[in-house]
């Protein structure tokens, strides 16, 4: 399903007709109007006069779809066009649905990326003419859009865009972190170089400049500037300040620091405060976060400059400075507190800090390998083992094969042989120089990934860490044997779980008990003890369910056995099964039966329509007569 969008489609032709059909399936809040005859409904409408239509309706649409001539459809709009920034998406498609065409609106209106699309939909040719999307590089005009940042140039964007798609000299500085830099660092074109600083950019050697960031520079070169919202502003002042004058007098002061107001993502301050008319006026205005804390949580904060005087009215030493690093999970300033006064005569004091997850910094990836065969890891997975500074992965469990893509120069180790206290070593080390560092686990590390005391660490030292989730061995399992583990009116459940050995199962959890669901059920690290686990199971399970022994499921050595329960601990120690043994137990296992009530063509919901059904049902009618 594309993203939700309003759409209407305009078919001429029987034969445009039924490709606007397969188009209009795509999206949730669509109309078909045609000129055709078919079965009416309030999504499918009689196209009376296209021009009243486009009058009364062309700015009330997204996205407006022709299947006809391109002719009709650029002569059809053309009255009605305004501007590129808010007129809709316009594509045209043939009526054989051979070629799908951006005709208008193509970045900001989103039409070159439905010509796309919709021609994987119809296997269709895509017709793209704009030069950026032709070469494959950044749309510049687009960037702000696609990751929720701020923009700024010194030039029209016009002129950035030319020099950009023409492949002149770029200079690109990030100084910050997130999830658009990271894009352009990994899609940055040759005519472009990277910084991290403006101070590293000899401008003579550049024709345009791309900063992201939150600092206001002179550039002597056309630079277009991207403000995501990165810092937090902490705050104090007198009581009932004026609103107009604090923010006339707060953003002439960032001005003068060179920060950017847009980069700003939440305003703070203590909890007397959260009443004070300009800071919910300004808060409103520039669609910034309004945060006050207890004056307990701040007294915790370190200050660069305690005062006694705000300790004698409100008990603690600083408002700006500790409010502003309490909301951005920091220790350091931008702007330290600065004290001001409006023209009536009352004060406030303002501090400024990057938000800790913008940091240029360490970071440590906890990534899931997925059950072992490399393709199996995800793309996020791999792209970050491509990035990695450090690697450091479980050799018992994960295929060293994984690590091969590893960048030239990173360090890539082993930590089967090394205590949790070794690892953290290692990776203290490398986080202390900024490194990004992968902590590569078998599987999906939330499943048996004994993650949980590593984290404990990291939160312990205030390390910025993710996780990356991998496919489970359980999942794998259920590839291998071609199997649905959730079988309608079979089994609606799925139990992950292991045998108690030598550390004890919560005692809610019993394996005995769970079996009473006769649930699918995957069973880890229990191949030592199969005995027991299997008297357990056939307590409720009968003796004939089927089950299957997974060893290294996907690896390149991988086995499997399938049978019955009974002869589960059997299959284990004939074939001397010790480790990395997943054993799957239930009906699901290879069943042929029952059918899901999704896909049923009596079953409508919000992505298939009543109206879509019926008509479907009396087209099929009709062919069957004809």
């Amino acid at each position: 399903m594309i993203k939700e969008e309003k759409v209407c489609v305009i078919a001429f032709t029987d034969s445009g007709l039924a490709v606007g059909r397969i188009i209009q399936n795509e999206f949730q809040r669509s109309k078909l109007y045609t000129t055709r005859e078919t079965a009416w409904s309030k999504d499918v409408l009689k196209l009376e006069n296209l021009d009243e239509l486009l009058k009364d309706k062309f700015q009330r649409f997204d996205v407006w779809i022709f299947v006809g001539a391109l002719g009709i459809c650029v002569r059809s709009i053309a009255p009605y066009i305004q501007d590129k920034l808010t007129d809709p998406a316009v594509i045209n498609i043939d009526e054989q649905g051979t070629f799908v065409q951006s005709v208008l609106s193509g970045h900001a209106g989103g039409a070159n990326e439905l010509t796309k699309r919709l021609s994987r939909v119809l296997q269709a040719q895509a017709v793209i003419t704009t030069s950026s999307d032709l070469q494959e590089i950044w749309s510049l005009d687009l960037l702000a859009k696609k990751f929720g940042w701020s923009a700024a140039h010194t030039a029209t964007l016009n002129q950035a865009v030319s020099i950009f798609v023409n492949n002149r000299p770029t200079a690109l500085v990030l100084k910050v972190k997130d999830a658009g830099t990271a894009y352009l660092e990994k899609t940055k074109p040759a005519f472009a170089d990277i910084y991290y600083d403006l101070s590293e950019v000899d401008q003579a050697q550049y024709e345009l400049l791309i900063y992201v960031g939150y600092e206001l520079f002179e550039s002597a070169i056309t630079a277009l500037s991207f403000y995501p919202a990165c810092l937090s502003l902490g705050t104090g002042c007198s009581k009932d300040i004026e609103p107009v004058l604090f923010e006339e007098k707060l953003l002439k002061l960032l001005s003068n620091e060179n920060i950017a107001y847009q980069s700003i993502a939440v305003i703070t301050s203590v909890d007397i405060k959260a009443a004070e008319q300009a800071y919910v006026d300004i808060a409103s205005k520039y669609h910034w976060d309004f945060k006050t804390f207890p004056a307990a949580d701040l007294a915790t904060m370190p200050l660069a400059n305690p005062s006694d005087v705000v300790l004698e009215k409100i008990g603690i030493q600083g408002v700006s400075e500790s409010s502003s690093a309490l909301a951005a999970n920091t220790t350091s300033w931008l702007v330290e507190k600065t004290k001001a006064e409006v023209s009536s005569g009352k004060m406030f004091t303002h501090a400024v800090c990057l938000i800790s997850a913008f940091e240029r910094k360490g970071q440590i990836a906890i990534v899931g390998a997925g059950p072992g065969a490399p393709e199996l890891i995800t793309v996020r997975g791999k792209e970050l083992l491509e990035a990695a500074d450090c690697i450091l992965y479980a050799g018992s469990l994960v295929p060293e094969e994984l690590t091969n893509i590893a960048k030239p120069g990173a360090m890539v180790r082993n930590s089967a042989a090394m205590t949790l206290e070794e690892q953290v070593e290692l990776m203290d080390l490398m986080y202390q120089q900024g490194k990004l560092i992968v902590r590569l686990h078998s599987g999906d590390p939330s499943i048996y990934g004994a993650i949980q005391e590593q984290m404990t660490i990291f939160d312990e030292r205030n390390y910025d860490y993710f996780i990356v989730p991998g496919i489970s061995s359980f999942q794998a399992a259920a590839a291998y044997l071609r199997s649905e583990f959730t079988i309608p009116e079979v089994a609606q459940t799925i139990i992950l779980t292991r045998g108690e050995g030598n550390t004890p199962m919560p005692e809610h959890e019993k394996l005995e008990e769970m079996a009473k669901l006769r649930a699918t059920m995957c069973i880890f690290l229990s191949a030592g003890i199969i005995k027991k686990v299997e008297a357990q199971l056939l307590q409720h399970y009968p003796p004939e369910t089927p089950v299957a022994v997974l060893f290294r499921v996907s690896w390149k050595d991988e086995k499997v056995w399938t049978g019955k329960l009974d002869e589960l601990s059997r299959i284990i120690k004939e074939n001397k099964l010790t480790r990395t043994v997943l054993v799957i137990v239930g009906e699901a296992i290879g069943a042929r039966k029952n059918r899901s009530w999704l896909y049923g063509d009596n079953w409508h919901h919000i992505f298939r329509k009543k109206d879509n059904i019926i008509a479907e049902n009396e087209n099929s009618v009709t062919n069957k007569i004809i």
